[in-house]
């Protein structure tokens, strides 16, 4: 769980990661990152975590538009997500900065 909540505080601003981007960093797969983020990710910025297609569930979708609006992140033509070719955080760079930020657990 922390290695997933880590990955998601190392996600810059106006960027965004799949669940599948964040579960490689992590060590885990998609769904459990998706599990993770639904019980413990409200103290992290869970709006730069989204599907492969840039989506979130349908009552996270208003907040989560305002917070991308507030970033600069792009909308999808459609509104129902974001444009995450436009946005997808650099996975090489994120990862290193995970890397460092995970030093101190213990391996995955």
């Amino acid at each position: 769980m922390e290695r997933i909540l880590r990955a998601v505080e190392c996600v810059p601003d106006g960027s965004v990661l799949t669940y599948g981007d964040v579960g490689e960093l992590a060590g885990c797969g998609p769904r459990h990152v998706g599990r993770v983020m639904a019980l413990h990710g409200s103290g992290v910025a869970w709006w730069r975590v989204t599907d492969a297609s840039g989506r979130l569930p349908d009552h996270l979708m208003d907040e989560a538009r305002a917070r991308w609006r507030a970033e600069g992140v792009p909308l999808a033509a459609d509104g129902r997500g974001c444009a995450i070719r436009r946005c997808r955080a650099d996975l090489t760079q994120v990862g290193a900065v995970h890397t460092a930020r995970t030093a101190d657990l213990p391996p995955a």
